[in-house]
């Protein structure tokens, strides 16, 4: 995917207030709209102007935007980090059938529906504000025990001048035990405010967890690796599994190899119906660093008389 540049498409400085914005827009427009335009291309440059005008004059969009494209140039391979928009604190926003980098970019902010309506309406008329939404970035240990945490969000706003930028706001939020990917945590009255003292709006959290080094979520699953000895796994026997301090042991069959999966029923996310933790099992030989230590190989290569290779000879 390519990287375009909005600005350059209307011919703006990428600190423009938002009139210079419209103003660009309004003059491109003007040029290129396929029912008075004499340009051969104007149908897809009008495409494109309408699209860089949907971001730009977004308040929103465009903070986004910016955090994103520093650095890039138009027609430069372009690939949006992975949880890019973590942290980002949205209104419910259009699906616009624009192109694949604007829908790459936007194509899931706020996706989840708004019960309220946006806080607008006739004067003396109460309206609720609209429910916000941020995708947050958990720890895999939060949803397995339950957690208080201080979350910071990133929210678009606009100052006097009409030059988009951001603020921050801090939330203390409780995370409930079992939460798994992709969870929705409401927090009432925490959205837009409401018009003519309505009621605010929620905050929609929507929830996914940081890379973990040992483990990984799939639903209410977890899966790990689990290094044992060749002792351990030649001769059975049980042993402890490191998740998050549980005191949990698994007991290891006789026999077990490298690859093989372990899947203990229940052990998973503590959720309603809680998850299964599967272990894929690594065999991990010592190393032969001493005399003893070779001393035991060499034995053992005399006394197993032992390979792995034979039954895959011609």
């Amino acid at each position: 995917m390519q990287y375009k540049d909005y600005y350059q498409v209307l011919d703006v400085s990428r600190d423009a207030p938002e009139a210079d914005i419209k103003k660009a827009y309004r003059k491109l427009a003007r040029k290129f709209h396929p029912d008075i335009s004499k340009e051969e291309n104007a149908e897809a440059r009008m495409k494109e102007i309408n699209e860089a005008y949907a971001v730009l004059f977004d308040t929103e969009k465009r903070a986004a935007y910016d955090q994103l494209g520093r650095g890039y140039q138009p027609g430069q391979e372009f690939n949006p980090p992975p949880n890019w928009d973590a942290g980002f604190e949205f209104s419910s926003t259009d699906s616009a059938d624009f192109g694949d980098f604007f829908s790459e970019l936007f194509g899931r902010m706020g996706a989840g529906k708004a019960h309220g309506g946006p806080s607008h309406g006739r004067a003396g008329f109460q309206a609720q504000g609209e429910d916000h939404h941020a995708k947050v970035l958990l720890d895999i240990a939060d949803a397995f025990n339950g957690a208080a945490r201080q979350i910071s969000l990133r929210v678009p706003s606009v100052d006097p001048s009409g030059h988009v930028g951001l603020t921050t706001r801090t939330l203390n939020v409780k995370i409930p035990k079992g939460v798994y990917e992709g969870q929705i945590i409401r927090l009432a009255g925490q959205g837009a405010a409401g018009a003519s003292g309505g009621k605010p709006g929620d905050l929609l959290l929507e929830v996914h967890f940081n890379p973990h080094p040992r483990m990984r979520v799939d639903g209410s699953n977890l899966l790990m690796s689990l290094p044992i000895t060749p002792w351990e796994a030649a001769l059975g026997g049980m042993v402890p599994v490191n998740l998050f301090d549980t005191g949990l042991k698994v007991r290891i069959p006789e026999g077990t190899q490298s690859g093989q999966q372990l899947r203990l029923r229940g052990k998973g996310i503590p959720s309603a119906t809680p998850g299964d933790l599967l272990l894929d099992i690594q065999v991990i030989l010592p190393p032969a660093t001493s005399d003893k230590a070779k001393e035991l190989y060499a034995t053992m290569a005399r006394e197993l008389a032992f390979d792995p290779r034979a039954d895959k000879r011609s």
